[in-house]
């Protein structure tokens, strides 16, 4: 493998905090007397900075609604997440053998790094990456490539020995925004063939596929 490190996105690439963010949703709809969306709406909001979900999906784009969308989302979410999100089939192993062959692994995603980190501490790998970072640690969000470039700063690779894992055309944007090369991963509600017109190394249709394109 010629890749010095490998980032990855986290939902639908690493984890499924779908039954989280779905009562997130409900607590944080609920609170500010809105219709609660379905499942498969809230799913297809997932990668997205949580107040602009909230926006799209209650069409209140109002600073003081977003704001105490994200207060009541958290305090159900949060904990929830904290608790028990699942990982991908296949993604402890694929970050553990990465360590193995000597490869940094580290995670940039919009959720927040005390969640992330809990999370992966539940599956005992936060001293198995080299960096985990949160949304509320960048002033400005995927797409903007503020978060990558930070973590390929801390690693000491350049954007052409790194690769970039994630489930959303806003990862593959987010990509080519810092110059690294891009694996699309099928886990989510991106189709294939939404990424076809974006740069990319791979689609990958779960992380065992990812693995063996890694050879590790």
């Amino acid at each position: 493998m010629d890749y010095k490190a490998v980032i990855f996105d986290f939902d639908y690439t690493l984890g499924d905090a779908t039954d989280a963010i779905c009562a997130g949703f409900q607590a944080g709809m609920t609170a500010l007397g809105r219709p609660v969306p379905d499942r498969e709406a809230v799913r297809r909001t997932v990668g997205m900075v949580l107040e602009d979900a909230y926006t799209l999906l209650s069409g209140d784009d109002s600073p003081e609604g977003r704001t105490a969308f994200r207060t009541a989302f958290s305090k159900v979410a949060r904990p929830m997440q904290a608790a028990g999100t699942p990982l991908c089939p296949g993604a402890k192993e694929l970050l553990l053998a990465l360590e193995a062959a000597g490869i940094p692994t580290a995670v940039v995603s919009t959720k927040h790094t005390g969640t992330l980190r809990d999370i992966f501490a539940g599956h005992g790998l936060t001293d198995h990456l080299a960096l985990i970072l949160g949304g509320d640690l960048v002033s400005r969000n995927k797409p903007d490539p503020e978060g990558l470039n930070a973590a390929l700063k801390a690693l000491g690779v350049a954007p052409k020995e790194t690769l970039y894992c994630g489930d959303t055309v806003i990862d593959a944007q987010t990509a080519a925004a810092a110059g690294t090369d891009f694996c699309a991963v099928l886990n989510g509600t991106t189709p294939a063939e939404d990424f076809q017109t974006l740069p990319h190394v791979r689609i990958a249709p779960d992380l065992g596929d990812l693995r063996t394109f890694l050879g590790v």
